[in-house]
Formats: structure tokens, C-alpha cells, sequence
């Protein structure tokens, strides 16, 4: 049949009209398909990609998606070489249906944009009605979807074939497509173009197993590297399961290999230190160097809570292992969190660890900085907006973060400053469960897991009248506080050796430095340690950096030295917060001053008391 055939158009009018369908002229996946478009409402009149993942959202997913990426991507460049006399585009689509990368023929690429065809927009059934890649996600099986075998008008004028990616262990991972706008001469191409897309699928899939393979092979160099050390050494793949373990750990256990790290630990071992590898060629994590220790008993040491998996440094620190501890109870859990604690000391990574060991680990996360959108345009950020909802309002309207993470996990970072008139707003929200978008009037149902953040003390903004009780109570279900880096000093060296790594920086700092280090009293906690590091590293490179040299990079250090013996504690907390507001604020005083509650003169006569100007 001819993919326009007007016979064909009539079954897909009487279905979308009446319900019925000739199940004789349609394949059974097509059936199955358009019978869950009608179910789900999808307009048969659209089809147009609506949600989006744009900006730093999207470059998360990619880089969630780095293996894929770099195996696949590779393949399609390929593919559309051998079909480059075709008007084609061709993409790569991850688990949940979203586009992470998509290229081709000029013609066929402006074609797609007229539909929203394009990177970041997610392409399921449930959005844009039956298509080969959504039908594929569904039913994790190759299928071709031609002309108006489509659900949704927007992609009748296409022929489209998709096949499902599998990783080493069976795992699905993804989608590739080659999709083409039907014309003269192909509308029969379209047996030829599926095998071919199942047949770059599966070579997809032996570059992964080749990759696998290789990162094994330098997890067993660094094990190697390890083996002449005292300790109790393992090295383990990105899963947590040991691959590798040194001579004096075999001793005690033979068959410790394939085993899963928290399942070796149970009560017999804990983890003394637990370092990332990244891969040489491609920089992605690959695994963990682990150092074990022989456990005293159930409670004598926090054995990293193997089951709560945390991409960041844990270091030794009781402090920093009580807060994982917290993590790894919460995140069982749909509680809302709050969490607490000084710029810089790793919050929104705390949000991610949580979100990712929940069980909306397969949802979005999505962070919003309520301190960096402009007052007016925070209710619009976070509730979106209908079209013509006020003048420059996008045309196609805008969905709101809480709708962007539904599913998933919104972290809102800076609470404290969400203005009163806002506050009204988020409460119904997060009493509700619904969001009513600006300018509109029908609620919006979304399933999100709110965790928030400050560096402010959010019972103080509540008697100062700048945040509603109400609200309050609703948000401090769970606090969380996390450590200031002098509060956990010991974890120092994990951080260096993280960031030595992470960067292929192959320094060795003699103990002087790793002593200045670890006598800094670091005001911008975390995040100025590996600003210090990065300057280290540009300025020096493998070369030792001179004492002197690392002193002048130690922004606080003068004043440190000078000063705290002079202050008292109120003053050199006092002092603290002002060095990070200033950090914060990259010197806007007036923003600074609003931030802390104080007139513009005062700030500057802070600033100038504590030589911070």
C-alpha cells in the first residue's frame, strides 16, 4: 500500500473520529499503539515536540549518557554518510525518550524543526502520538512507522525506523532512529533503512562491550599499581562490584571477586577511604580504589553506606559520614529535605546523591537557584506560563520547573529568597500537588520530591517576617547540615586526590604543602579548595608549587593570620559569613547587603573592619 494511500487516511479519520478501527489494514503494533494515544488524549491534529530539555539540563543528560554517546555517535556519523543521497536525520534517544543528539541532510533537518524534531525534546507516544521511536521505547522491539501509520498529523509526512540499544548486562539503554520526510522514489525504502538501523544498533552494542572491556583491563592496572601496599586494597567498577584485590586481602578471602563491595563489607570490613577512577581516554568514572580496614564491631566505623551510592568524595570524617548516613535513610524515603550549610560545602551534589539512590532515580532532577532569577520572574520559573500569558511570553508558552520534574526530584537551592508574594504560591503547590501556570486556569497534576537549601538560617527569615511559618514547616521536614571543610579537615587529602585525578594532574604535594592545606581554615569551603587546586595546576602544572606561591592564592590567609588572634568568635564568624556572601555576590555590595539584612553602609563598614576590602 502506498504510505498515502487516501484508503489508509480514511482508517486513521474513522479511528481518530469514532474509535473504530479495520484491524486488518494495520500491523499489530500500530493497533496496540494508536488504541494508547487515544487513551493518553494525544491530539491527532499535532504531534509537535512540547517538552524540552534545554541548556543545562540537556548537558546533564548527555552527560549522563556519555558511554552511549561516544559509542553511538561514532555509528550515526557513518550511517549518514552511506544514506547521504537521502534527505535524512538521523538520532540517538536515551531510556526515558528524550533526543540527546540528532544531525543530517540540511532539507530534512529544517523540515524536523518545523515539527520540534530537534535535540532535547522528548518523543514518546504519550507526547506526540504513535512514532518509531516512542513505539520502540514501549516495546523495546525495531519497528518502522510510515506516513500515516503515525498517530499525530505532525508526522504523516514521514517515514521513520528505530531500534533499541542493550548494554553488556542486557540493560536497556536507548533508542537510534533514521527518519526521513516521505517523497518520490522511497516510500519503499523503508525494509531496507530498519535493517540497516538494527544492524548499527548491534555493532553499538559490541563497541560497548569493547569499552567494558577495556575500562576492566584499567581497573587492573590500577590494581596492580596497588598491589605492594600494606593495606587491605580492592578496586572496584563504576557498580560497586571488586574486579580486583591485592595479595594480603586474598588471603583472608578467595572468592572476594564479582563480589559486590557492600556485601563483602557486611560486618567484617569497613571502608577506610574509597577514591574514583576515571578513564584515561575518555575521563568518565570507571571505578573506585578502595582501602578496607578490619571492622571492631557493628557501630565502630560508617563502611561508606555501600548501599547509598555517592559520586563525591567521602573521605574519613565522622561529621560528612553522618550526614550520608542521614542521606541514605531519607532517600528510602519521598520526605521533603532540607538542607543547610555554607556556600560552598556541596549541597546541590547532596541533592543529587539523594535523588539518585531514591526511587525516582529514573526521573528528572531538576535545580533552580531561586537567588539567581530575577523576584519578578520566579513564579513564572517555577509554575510556567500559558501562551500570551503576559507581553514577551514565549508563543508556545512554558512549562515551569515543577512540571520539567515530574517524576523526579526539584532541588531549590537559595529558598530564602523566594519573595513573599511567591510563598503563597509554592505552599499551594506543595499542599496540593498542582500547578496552575501563569496566565492559565486549569491545575496541572505533578508528582515531585522537593528538597531545598540555604546558607541561611531558615528559622531567622521566618522571625523576621522574609519567609511565612506555614511554609517553614512545610519545607523542614528533614534537615540535613552539612559540614564546613575546617569542620572535616581530615577529608582534605580525598578532595586533592579526587581533584589529581578527575583532572589528570599527576602532581605529588611533599607533606608542607598537604599541611598548608589542611591548616587553612577555608571560608569558601569545598568549592575554594578546588578553585586553589585549578590555579595550582594552571600556574604550575606538574611542577611542586612553592609554598609562597600557594600562600598568595589563599585569598583569606593574610587576614586569617592576622587577624583571628585579634577578633573575638562572634567577630570571626561574623567575618566567615561575610567572606562567603562576598564570594557569592562576586562583589555586588548592594546585593550583598540586601542578602544579609543590613544597609549598604554598614556592609561597607564591615567589609573595611575586617579588611575584607
Amino acid at each position: 500500500m502506498n504510505v498515502m494511500d487516501p484508503s489508509k487516511r480514511e482508517i486513521w479519520r474513522r479511528f481518530v473520529q469514532e474509535g473504530t478501527l479495520d484491524q486488518a489494514r494495520i500491523s499489530k503494533r500500530i493497533e496496540e499503539s494508536w488504541y494508547l494515544c487515544r487513551q493518553k488524549n494525544v491530539d491527532p491534529y499535532d504531534g509537535k515536540g512540547k517538552m524540552f530539555l534545554t541548556g543545562r539540563l540537556l548537558l546533564e543528560r548527555r552527560e549522563k549518557n556519555q558511554r552511549l554517546l561516544r559509542c553511538a555517535v561514532p555509528i550515526l556519523e557513518k550511517l549518514q554518510q552511506l544514506f547521504q543521497e537521502i534527505p535524512a536525520i538521523f538520532l540517538l534517544i536515551d531510556q526515558e525518550g528524550y533526543v540527546l543528539w540528532a544531525k543530517g541532510h540540511q532539507q530534512a533537518m529544517k523540515k524536523a524543526k518545523e515539527i520540534n524534531f530537534l535535540e532535547g525534546v522528548k518523543w514518546t507516544e504519550e507526547e506526540v502520538g504513535t512514532n518509531a521511536i516512542g513505539t520502540a521505547l514501549r516495546t523495546r522491539e525495531p519497528i518502522a512507522v510510515v506516513g500515516l501509520d503515525h498517530y499525530a498529523v505532525a508526522s504523516q509526512q514521514w517515514v521513520c525506523s528505530a531500534a533499541p540499544i542493550y548494554d553488556e548486562n542486557k540493560e536497556f539503554l536507548g533508542i537510534i532512529d533514521m527518519s526521513y520526510p516521505i517523497y518520490h522514489g522511497l516510500s519503499d525504502a523503508q525494509d531496507y533503512v530498519l535493517a540497516t538501523i538494527v544492524a548499527a544498533s548491534y555493532t553499538i552494542e559490541q563497541q560497548l562491550r569493547i569499552q567494558q572491556k577495556e575500562n576492566l583491563l584499567e581497573l587492573f592496572r590500577h590494581g596492580f599499581q596497588m598491589e605492594d601496599s600494606a593495606s587491605y586494597s580492592v578496586v572496584c567498577d563504576d557498580q560497586e562490584n571488586i574486579v580486583w584485590a591485592n595479595h594480603r586481602l586474598r588471603s583472608f578471602c578467595s572468592s572476594i571477586i564479582d563480589q559486590p563491595l557492600q556485601q563483602f563489607c557486611q560486618r567484617t570490613w569497613k571502608v577506610f577511604s574509597k577514591v574514583p577512577i576515571f578513564s584515561s581516554v575518555y575521563g568518565h568514572l570507571i571505578g573506585y580504589k578502595v582501602t578496607l580496614q578490619k571492622a571492631q564491631d557493628e557501630e565502630a566505623f560508617f563502611c561508606s553506606l555501600p548501599s547509598f551510592r555517592f559520586d563525591g568524595v567521602i573521605g574519613t570524617s565522622p561529621s560528612f559520614a553522618a550526614v550520608l548516613r542521614s542521606c541514605s535513610k531519607v532517600a528510602k524515603t519521598d520526605a521533603t529535605v532540607y538542607l543547610s550549610g555554607e556556600t560552598g560545602t556541596g549541597k546541590e551534589l547532596i541533592a543529587r546523591a539523594i535523588h539518585q539512590n531514591s526511587l525516582r532515580k529514573d526521573g528528572p532532577f531538576v535545580a533552580v537557584n531561586c537567588g539567581a532569577v530575577p523576584k519578578e520572574l520566579i513564579g513564572s520559573e517555577l509554575f510556567g506560563y500559558v501562551e500570551g500569558a503576559f507581553t514577551g511570553a514565549k508563543r508556545t508558552g512554558y512549562m515551569g520547573k515543577f512540571v520539567q520534574a515530574h517524576g523526579g526530584t526539584l532541588f531549590l537551592d537559595e529558598i530564602g529568597e523566594i519573595p513573599l508574594e511567591m510563598q503563597v504560591a509554592l505552599l499551594r503547590v506543595l499542599q496540593e500537588r498542582e500547578v496552575v501556570p501563569i496566565g492559565g486556569t486549569k491545575p496541572i497534576s505533578v508528582d515531585v520530591r522537593v528538597i531545598t537549601a540555604t546558607h541561611r538560617d531558615l528559622y531567622e527569615l521566618v522571625k523576621e517576617g522574609k519567609l511565612r511559618e506555614d511554609l517553614f514547616y512545610r519545607l523542614h521536614v528533614y534537615p540535613i547540615k552539612l559540614p564546613a571543610l575546617r569542620e572535616r579537615k581530615e577529608d582534605i587529602p580525598f578532595f586533592v586526590d579526587y581533584y589529581c585525578r578527575k583532572n589528570g594532574w599527576n602532581v605529588c604535594l611533599p607533606n608542607s604543602v598537604m599541611n598548608l592545606l589542611m591548616d587553612y581554615y577555608w571560608p569558601g569551603n569545598i568549592r575554594e579548595l578546588f578553585n586553589v587546586l585549578e590555579r595550582m595546576r594552571i600556574e604550575y602544572g606538574e611542577a611542586v608549587p612553592p609554598i609562597s606561591g600557594i600562600k598568595s592564592m589563599l585569598v583569606a590567609l593574610k587576614n586569617d593570620e592576622k587577624g583571628r588572634g585579634e577578633l573575638t568568635y562572634r567577630e570571626q564568624v561574623e567575618k566567615e559569613q561575610m567572606m562567603n556572601m562576598l564570594e557569592e555576590t562576586k562583589g555586588n555590595i548592594s546585593k550583598m547587603a540586601e542578602l544579609l539584612g543590613i544597609s549598604r553602609s554598614t556592609c561597607y563598614r564591615k567589609l573595611k573592619k575586617y579588611k575584607l576590602i
